[in-house]
């Protein structure tokens, strides 16, 4: 399997839906709204199986000082296969320097983020206001 990560915007909007449905994920239910916030994004990380959208990944950031990793998703049938760490990996080589890495994880998440680097933040709490039905 030849797994291609890029740095390319230009992704059709459907596969993007796919990926998050197969995923669970209630912002699919917003294609328009989803593909713009990506779009958007400080920095987009996507993962290749050929031409087909398989893991996706984005940063929200101020540029300098703090980096916030609000979305990666791999296709389930792809999971456990590296991918996610190879997309972090790329954001850490990006965001290296960056005071301030964050992120909210979640349920099976948690491991996984530990097992890239990541740490519970002191005493904080998680807090939203969050429109969506999948948590």
């Amino acid at each position: 399997m030849s797994i291609t990560i890029s740095e390319t915007r230009e992704i059709d909007v459907g596969q993007i839906v796919a990926l998050y449905k197969a995923n669970k994920w209630s912002a699919a239910e917003k294609p328009h709204e989803l593909k713009n916030a990506l779009l958007n994004s400080h920095s987009l990380i996507s993962a290749w199986d050929k031409e087909s959208l398989i893991g996706i990944g984005n940063a929200v950031s101020d540029g300098y000082l703090v980096v916030y990793f609000p979305h990666l998703l791999v296709h389930p049938d792809y999971q456990g296969k590296g991918i996610g760490k190879r997309i972090v990996a790329k954001f850490q080589e990006k965001y290296k320097d960056f005071h301030m890495q964050i992120l909210t994880a979640d349920h099976e998440a948690i491991p996984f983020y530990k097992k890239v680097g990541f740490e519970k933040a002191g005493e904080t709490m998680s807090m939203w206001i969050y429109k969506g039905n999948d948590h």
